[in-house]
């Protein structure tokens, strides 16, 4: 089979023919059909998260159909479409899984990152960790809801969560793959989306504003009111400050990478108020259940951008250039997509 390999960070990924995959107890074989390009999988590709078992294949945002099923498993059968998200194992037993915290475990594995993820024709997935996916999203479509829907969906939640009474002016800073489903889910639930882009990116302002958005500007432009909170895509350490002076008093501002610069110091003053900052680390298998019967209902419309298989490496450079409009998706050969875009 075909995979696209990462031999060691900063290195072009290599076009590799590997064995097919055997599926172990509990696990599936996937043919994969449809694999998302998510900003994690750059910082693995750039070094800036070290522990990635090398050489990997990268990709967590696989849509595949099941080509054999191993032992012990009873959740899927042969022929049935899933998804494989970011969170690809947990122990089951720490304090953090017992009390529905899976996000947490110090031993979980990543699929991209420990675990061989999508950007190959097969891969083998824990099947407890496997997602079945709503009908009527084709597989390119449905792809960017494992990750950047997953994550941009928790990030909200806990936004609404941690902010003192009610969220009706949400703050996006950085309008990609994350943020263009995110806006979605908060138009449908009656609030309005204030969105922040690099400065000049006036061709992403214009998609915030066609999704809904209130209000489209750049991130060094404070909002034209008060935000009640913040979500933070965009992994600038300097936009922490920008955004808790955008939110008012009770306001919340939460980050949803994985990755971010540093932080640079601010005034207490931006935090006093009962302000709240926080993080949103991977995702929980309840994230993915919610979020996924959520989706038909909005209806979240994902937009994609097609990139054949071999392409792999030019689909990170565009995204690390802020080329891709919505998401970028691979497509390996034969599968039952639109065609990808000539390169």
């Amino acid at each position: 089979m075909l995979a696209m390999l990462l031999d060691a960070p900063g290195r072009p990924l290599r076009a590799a023919e590997l064995p097919r995959p055997e599926p172990a107890a509990g696990q599936l074989l996937l043919r994969v059909r449809a694999c998302g390009v998510c900003r994690t999988d750059l910082h693995v590709a750039d070094g800036e998260l070290r522990d990635a078992t090398l050489p990997i294949t990268l990709g967590h945002e696989i849509v595949g159909t099941v080509a054999e099923v191993g032992p012990d498993v009873d959740r899927f059968a042969v022929g049935e479409r899933v998804g494989v998200p970011w969170l690809g194992w947990t122990c089951g037993v720490c304090p953090h899984c017992r009390a529905g915290r899976e996000n947490l475990c110090d031993r979980a594995r990543f699929t991209g990152y420990q675990i061989a993820g999508g950007y190959a024709e097969y891969a083998v997935a824990d099947a407890r960790f496997c997602f079945a996916l709503p009908d009527g999203y084709a597989d390119v479509e449905a792809a960017p809801l494992l990750c950047a829907g997953l994550i941009g969906y928790r990030t909200l939640r806990l936004a609404v969560e941690g902010t003192a009474g009610e969220v009706d002016r949400l703050g996006v800073y950085g309008f990609g793959a994350a943020a263009h489903i995110v806006a979605q889910v908060a138009r449908h639930q009656g609030r309005r989306v204030f969105a922040f882009t690099r400065p000049g990116d006036e061709a992403a302002q214009r998609f915030a504003r066609e999704l809904g958005a209130a209000w489209a500007g750049a991130s060094d432009a404070g909002p034209p009111e008060p935000l009640d909170a913040a979500l933070l895509f965009a992994p600038a350490g300097a936009l922490v400050p920008a955004a808790l002076a955008a939110v008012r008093k009770g306001g919340a501002v939460v980050c949803g990478g994985i990755h971010m610069s540093d932080i640079p110091a601010f005034p207490y003053a931006l935090l006093w108020g009962e302000r709240v900052l926080r993080s949103v680390a991977n995702l929980t298998r309840r994230d993915g259940d919610e979020l996924l019967a959520l989706a038909p209902r909005v209806p979240i419309r994902t937009v994609t951008t097609g990139y054949a298989l071999a392409d792999a490496g030019a689909a990170l450079d565009d995204l690390r250039a802020g080329r891709v409009h919505g998401a970028a998706v691979l497509l390996p050969p034969g599968s039952m997509n639109p065609s990808p875009r000539p390169r």
